[in-house]
């Protein structure tokens, strides 16, 4: 007897096989339903006919990983058809495969604007910052005065004495980013891409080889960051952490200051910045 879930991974590797164009793969001749064969589709990945065949018909058992894996390349599968594959075939999501972060997209920018007086931005999984504020670059720091490869939380953190003489409590705060940042490389799937970036932190900071070693890891979602400002004083935000659907590669932190009058000061300083903001669009914050 069929169960309800093969028969819906069968109709799903039925649907997007038949959407496919034989002559788009080099597969001639005619035809009398639309999309590849089954036999070809099978080719192309690698696996018995007779087996896809009985996959399309609700039987044959739960393919591996790797032929899933192949089964989406075969059938052209975008990165959510491929989940949604896994997921049906085997309850569970794919494993995360790196891909570095080509930027964001404008409607991400306009949500980080959106935010006003609460400094925000986009970090890739190798905690890279590719989007802010205004907000972000006035309290936390201006990326856009930094070359990209400098934009690294962790660079900034273990390798600015700026940035740390903001911190309340550093150390307490450089321990949990080094075991938060451990868990986002790994649900990434970004560990290998990782390394030189451990290795040059572990070199040219002792306190991130030490944590590093304490193989400690934290969740990054939500917390509370206490902030020395040379121009806001002393105030605590809290933050919350959010995944950014369809991208993987990218995270989105967002601070909330706790006390109104800090957000008053923020926003004045903001329509500050946006009176000295130059014809290029690019925001003066040598007063930061």
């Amino acid at each position: 007897m069929q169960t309800d879930h093969a028969n819906t991974l069968a109709a799903f590797l039925r649907d997007r096989r038949t959407r496919l164009d034989p002559a788009a793969f080099g597969f001639s001749g005619r035809r009398r339903t639309p999309g590849l064969r089954r036999e070809e589709v099978a080719q192309r990945a690698n696996i018995s006919p007779a087996w896809y065949t009985w996959l399309e018909q609700g039987r044959g058992g739960a393919p591996s990983a790797d032929v899933l894996n192949r089964l989406a390349g075969s059938l052209m599968l975008t990165d959510l058809e491929r989940e949604h594959l896994f997921i049906l075939a085997l309850g569970r999501p794919p494993e995360m495969r790196y891909k570095p972060a080509q930027g964001v997209s404008p409607r991400l920018q306009r949500l980080l604007d959106a935010f006003d007086a609460c400094p925000a931005f986009i970090k890739t999984a190798t905690w890279d910052v590719v989007a802010w504020n205004r907000a972000a670059a006035i309290v936390l720091t201006d990326y856009g005065k930094l070359p990209p490869d400098q934009r690294n939380i962790l660079r900034l953190v273990f390798c600015n004495p700026a940035i740390r003489a903001k911190q309340k409590n550093w150390e307490g705060m450089a321990r949990f980013l080094v075991g938060a940042f451990r868990v986002d490389a790994a649900r990434a799937g970004a560990v290998k891409e990782i390394a030189d970036l451990v290795d040059e932190l572990c070199e040219a900071s002792p306190d991130f080889a030490a944590f590093w070693r304490e193989n400690d890891v934290y969740g990054p979602g939500e917390g509370v960051k206490h902030l020395q400002h040379p121009l806001l004083g002393t105030f605590e935000m809290e933050y919350s952490a959010f995944a950014v659907d369809g991208r993987p590669d990218l995270g989105l932190l967002v601070y909330n200051p706790l006390d109104g009058r800090v957000k008053d000061r923020i926003r004045s300083l903001i329509a500050q910045d946006c009176l000295a903001e130059p014809a290029n669009g690019q925001a003066v914050s040598e007063k930061l």
